[in-house]
């Protein structure tokens, strides 16, 4: 397939022939919106840009919509002030099977509907990742992630960046981060979870579905504990203090670790877990 390209430097609307397999979204300022849909090919509105044009390009099942100085490598570290002279509002409906990476700059991104691989690259602005089915790499300077019903394994690294997981259905969440906070609320997924945080000075708070599986090892160097698990031991001196256990049988591993925040492990009723309820009895916090 010949390779489609345009120049896109006003509102407008493109539809695009032939299937598409990936989506390489690049933008400074403004927001970003992709949703996956049934349909093979792929559809782009940008309903306001300013500044430099975004190059659209179509070539074998991949889609491009970037600055052309933006390149997906070098990211995290485009400070310079060509931030402030470009903004671009992109809202993109790719095949929900589609591999996804959207790259941010000041701007704000919304992934919902993708079953395949997601990356999220953002400098500053926020990214709420919704219904994602594949594997997911989010990785920040200073914007927060929040994932929702997101099924696959979720990798998270940032500067100052918070992560929330909220109605967690994936079986691995590994999340590293300088000063930004954790709070994750995994849902009853069936699978032994593995879930891996690191903080410097970032809390932690995790709420495990009830009854919970998995070895627990939680520990903080200065920070305060709160452990809502009979089964789990807190213990410690001199300031650090660990909370160490097993739930259930074991077969998942949780792993949390902080040096000057505090950790908390909260226990989900058990209402909340049935299935079969007629009607929902408890709220998510």
């Amino acid at each position: 397939m010949p390779v489609s390209t345009w120049a896109v430097a006003e509102p407008q609307k493109l539809t695009f022939d032939g299937p598409v397999t990936s989506l390489d979204v690049r933008v400074v300022g403004g927001t970003v919106n992709v949703v996956g849909t049934d349909e093979p090919t792929a559809r782009l509105e940008v309903t306001s840009i300013e500044g430099p044009p975004l190059i659209v390009t179509q070539e074998d099942g991949a889609l491009t919509v970037a600055y052309e100085d933006l390149p997906w490598q070098d990211l995290l570290k485009w400070f310079d002030g060509r931030a402030r002279q470009r903004s671009a509002v992109v809202s993109l409906a790719v095949p929900a099977g589609s591999a996804v990476k959207v790259g941010v700059v000041g701007a704000g991104a919304v992934v919902s509907g993708i079953r395949g691989r997601t990356d999220v690259r953002g400098v500053t602005g926020d990214t709420t990742l919704v219904g994602l089915g594949g594997p997911v790499q989010a990785d920040t300077v200073s914007g927060s992630v929040e994932a929702q019903s997101v099924a696959g394994e979720l990798r998270f690294h940032s500067v100052s960046g918070d992560l929330t997981v909220v109605e967690g259905a994936g079986a691995a969440v590994k999340a590293e981060s300088v000063s930004g906070n954790m709070v994750l609320d995994l849902d009853p997924t069936g699978q032994p979870t593995d879930i891996r945080l690191t903080t410097v000075s970032g809390e932690i708070a995790i709420r495990l579905p009830h009854p919970a599986d998995a070895t627990v090892e939680a520990n903080t160097a200065s920070g305060s504990v709160s452990n809502g698990f009979e089964d789990l031991r807190v213990s410690g001196q001199w300031g650090t203090k660990k909370i160490t256990g097993t739930l259930g049988a074991g077969t998942g591993k949780l792993r949390a670790t902080t040096v000057s925040g505090a950790i908390a492990l909260l226990r989900r009723p058990p209402a909340e877990d049935g299935p079969y309820d007629a009607e929902p009895t408890g709220k998510v916090l």
